[in-house]
């Protein structure tokens, strides 16, 4: 699906999102006319903080960089990559109705578009398990279509957004020295600024 049809009927136009890190900056379009529920669960823990102060906790160059894990506030914590946002509502913003996050923070799996997980793409990440995405996502720096939710295998991943300038930062963040996948000097997501709402 080509960008020039990513357009939200109600208000003209997809979100941006602005993600200012230790490493530097990067801007992405969240997909609201493709998937309302995870793109207004994202925008929703952006707007009330939530990822500020996260640290990515998992980075493997010519693969992934993922982050949003409430645990990897402390970016050595053992926990990082196991927690999810409180249980709880948000509004989905293309259609007004209240979602709802349970379980651990959980939305539904949205997968409904067929967008491929390619270099650039923010994807959901979750447990394995149907229904168990919550905060945590990646960013793709390689085309990793396996990943897909409508490809064969058990790893399915709907992607809710895509970079539209700074992947330079993304790549190079993915490119950082790592113990266990965890970075060896942290790299903290400082905001993510949400507009075009």
């Amino acid at each position: 699906m080509g960008r020039g049809r990513s357009r939200s009927p109600r208000r003209g136009g997809n979100p941006t999102a602005v993600f200012e890190t230790t490493e530097g900056s990067f801007e992405a379009e969240i997909f609201l006319d493709r998937v309302p529920i995870t793109a207004s669960s994202f925008i929703d823990l952006c707007k009330t903080g939530f990822y500020e102060g996260i640290h990515f906790h998992r980075v493997i160059p010519g693969f992934m960089n993922q982050f949003g894990c409430p645990h990897a506030k402390d970016p050595k914590s053992r926990r990082a990559g196991t927690g999810g946002p409180p249980d709880g509502t948000f509004e989905n913003l293309q259609t007004g109705r209240t979602e709802r996050r349970s379980n651990g923070g959980n939305i539904k799996d949205e997968n409904i578009s067929k967008d491929s997980n390619t270099p650039g793409t923010l994807s959901m990440a979750n447990t394995g398990s149907p229904n168990t995405g919550g905060s945590q996502f990646f960013l793709n720096v390689a085309n990793n279509n396996n990943l897909d939710w409508f490809s064969p295998g058990a790893s399915k991943h709907p992607v809710f957004g895509k970079i539209t300038s700074g992947m330079d930062v993304v790549v190079k963040i993915s490119k950082v020295k790592t113990r266990d996948d965890n970075p060896v000097n942290p790299i903290k997501m400082k905001r993510i600024t949400i507009s075009g709402i």
